[in-house]
């Protein structure tokens, strides 16, 4: 039981990491290769949320490291739209 408590923590740490590193390039608009973080993390805290079986937390890091190309199409999808 201990050993999944921690998995879960290891996992939600991970994912945290991976929403924190979009901070500066989302909401300040600055240009930072911090979300480049992501491709490793995210990873990371998939393997521990699929030891544990936490599907929630299987799909919230499967969405962080595909957030790259979910914020390219996005952005280029309001761009056509709007342009």
């Amino acid at each position: 039981m201990i050993k999944k408590d921690r998995l879960k923590i290891l996992s939600l740490v991970c994912l945290l990491i991976c929403v924190l590193s979009w901070v500066p390039n989302i909401f300040f608009q600055v240009a930072s290769p911090l979300w480049m973080v992501t491709f490793i993390i995210a990873p990371i805290g998939l393997i521990f949320a699929t030891m544990i079986k936490k599907y929630w937390l299987i799909a919230a890091n499967t969405i962080m490291f595909f957030s790259f190309f979910i914020f390219m199409f996005v952005g280029n999808l309001v761009n056509y739209n709007l342009g």
